[in-house]
Formats: C-alpha cells, structure tokens, sequence
C-alpha cells in the first residue's frame, strides 16, 4: 500500500493531480499569475474572487494567500508580470532607417498582444479608474518604456512638449487599436501596423507645423525614407 501511495504521489495524475505537481516555487507563483491574468483579462478585478484564480490554478486558496497575501497584491503581481514581458519584447532594434526601427517595435508589440492577450487586455483595462497607487505606477511605467523604445527609434533623445504630447497621443490610440484588434480581428496584423505608422507619420506633419523642431523630425524622416526608394 505504501508504495502504490508513493507512485501515486509521484506520478502526480489523476483527481487533484494539476496541484501536486511537483513545481519550484517560481514555477508555482507563474502558474498562478497565469490564472489570474487569465481571468484579470475578461472580468473586472472586482468580480474575482481567490477562489476562482486558485480553481482556475488548479491550487488551493491557501496556496495562493501564502504566495500573495491577498486578493491586490495578487492583481499587483500579475499587472508587474504582463509588463516586464512586455518590456522584453521591446528592445530597441539597433538597424535600419528609423521608420523602420518603429516597424519592428511595433511588430514586436502586437507580437506581445496576440501572443499575451491575457496580459495585455488585463494590463489595460483592469484595476481601479483612476489608476492610482502601484497600479498606476505599473502602467505609467510600461508607457514610460514604450515613449523611451519610439524617441530612440527615430532618433531623438529628449523630446520638446509638442513632440512629447504627439507621440503619447499616438500611443494612446495603438493601445486602442490592440485593444479593438483583439475584440474584432476584421483587418490583418500587417495592415493595423501599417495604418499605424502611416497615423504617426501624419500626427508628425501636422506637429512639425506647430514646432519646428518636430517640423525638422518630420523632414528627416521624410528624406531618409526617399533617399532608399532610389
């Protein structure tokens, strides 16, 4: 009997098994950040309850009040979680034209949307309104990072409030467009990251009439990107 309840316990399969597994205690609190992000991603925090992220886990609830304390610190730690993917996935480029740089990010951001759309739609449209306290520190943070990954791409290191205000207001609408390309999938990745360059290169035209610092950006990337169509 002994030895059938150890093999049991080893092979960790059947009933209850997901939880026996055997895992690190890294490995334990992705598992459970997973879930959670999993369930962050189409209800709101308010609604979820630890029970549910500790079935959906395939844990116990005491499992996860040992490994996060609470239901906050839970969505804490899973926002923290989809942004630092994030913020692999966008490391600069070093080559190409700087329109080009900007392509590969963003491809590299909607690689992050499609293959992450838990963490994503969670990291965006979960947690209080106001995002404020660690919350909002999180995300701030992730946009912080993406303004810092486009101002390299196209060469400018510290940019003048016009500039600065265009280009949050251009990411403000990839957020959206991610957010509604999930939802709808009607256009094809390759034509969003289009319209979305071409937006950008627009915002920058108008822009560069009201700064003539922006205005100069906008020449030089206009040039750059004719001097290789000869």
């Amino acid at each position: 009997m002994a030895g059938g309840k150890a093999q049991s316990g080893q092979s960790g399969r059947g009933g209850s098994g997901r939880s026996r597994r055997r895992l690190s205690v890294d490995e334990r609190r992705d598992e459970l950040i997973k879930a959670a992000l999993q369930l962050f991603s189409t209800r709101s925090p308010e609604d979820i309850s630890i029970d549910d992220v500790a079935a959906a886990a395939g844990a116990s609830r005491a499992l996860v009040y040992h490994y996060f304390g609470g239901k906050y610190e839970l969505y804490i730690a899973a926002l923290a979680s989809a942004a630092k993917q994030l913020s692999v996935l966008l490391e600069p480029p070093t080559e190409g034209r700087p329109l080009e740089r900007l392509q590969i990010s963003l491809e590299r951001y909607f690689d992050f949307v499609e293959s992450h759309a838990a963490g994503f739609t969670a990291l965006l449209r979960g947690g209080p309104a106001d995002r404020s306290g660690e919350v909002g520190e999180i995300v701030d943070g992730i946009r912080q990072l993406l303004l810092g990954r486009i101002l390299q791409a196209v060469g400018v290191e510290s940019p003048q409030p016009i500039l600065r205000i265009t280009l949050r207001s251009w990411m403000a609408s990839v957020e959206t467009a991610g957010l509604d390309w999930l939802e709808n999938r009607d256009l094809t990745r390759s034509e969003l990251e289009r319209l979305l360059v071409d937006q950008l290169i627009v915002l920058l035209h108008v822009a560069g009439q009201h700064d003539p610092g922006t205005g100069a950006l906008f020449d030089r990337l206009s040039k750059q990107e004719l001097s290789t169509e000869h």
